[in-house]
């Protein structure tokens, strides 16, 4: 399907870009992307794919919305509360923008064969979830389906975000786990500014209209590190790790 005079409307401001065209346009329409976890990071990532063009997107999650969700989670208002969050989501999504297809899961991710399935049938899979061991699941099945993946996370007043794209030599997320040693809990325990989770999952966002697209400089292998207290970015280059117990 092309895009329709509407769309060029909608979206005329990307298609003007230098080097992006009505060709990378049609690329996002065409895409399916998954995002696991609907929080603040996965808000602001489905709002701007959604938004952006992207044709499917894929919303994964178990949990309602609660008032503590609010200030960081923007689809959500308090007449939501206590209600599953990838409806509302979809809900929310349609009027922003009716073309984009939103298709929801309301369950746990796992490293069940149906959600390898799953991987596999998108073009890229957006991990926006709070904890390691979550990320650790989505990074061995997106690893196991060579389905590219864009990890984020935000807790206190710190956040990262860092692609994967499986190519030789390229490192995988555990080859940077290992270096967290024990995990720090979630926002729950540890708190989080609101606004981090917009910076970082607008960085998701863009991350994955520039992999889908082939847009600009490649960032395989760069860890983003943002430090909100001091409004500083810090690049770091991460190394697959000879010793991976994934990808070695």
């Amino acid at each position: 399907m092309g895009l329709t005079d509407k769309a060029l409307l909608r979206y005329d401001r990307q298609i003007a870009l230098k080097n992006f065209d009505i060709d990378k346009q049609q690329q996002l329409l065409a895409a399916k992307v998954m995002i696991v976890g609907m929080g603040g990071l996965g808000c602001v990532v489905a709002t701007y794919l959604a938004s952006s063009g992207v044709g499917q997107l894929t919303l994964v999650d178990p949990d309602t919305v609660s008032l503590s969700n609010l200030p960081r989670q923007i689809l959500f208002t308090e007449n939501d509360c206590g209600e599953l969050k990838v409806d509302v989501a979809k809900q929310r999504l349609a009027l922003r923008n009716p073309d984009c297809q939103v298709n929801i899961w309301h369950q746990d991710f796992d490293e069940s064969s149906e959600w390898l399935t799953r991987c596999a049938e998108h073009d890229m899979v957006i991990d926006c979830t709070d904890q390691l061991s979550s990320r650790q699941q989505i990074n061995r099945l997106c690893f196991l389906t060579a389905t590219p993946l864009v990890s984020g996370a935000a807790i206190r007043m710190e956040g990262c975000v860092i692609s994967f794209t499986w190519q030789k030599n390229e490192p995988c997320y555990e080859c940077l786990s290992h270096l967290f040693g024990e995990p720090a809990g979630s926002c729950v325990e540890n708190g989080v500014m609101a606004p981090l989770t917009g910076i970082i999952g607008s960085l998701q966002a863009m991350e994955a209209i520039r992999h889908i697209t082939q847009y600009g400089g490649k960032t395989e292998g760069r860890y983003l590190l943002y430090d909100a207290m001091n409004f500083s970015f810090t690049p770091l280059k991460v190394k697959r790790n000879p010793n991976c117990k994934l990808c070695a």
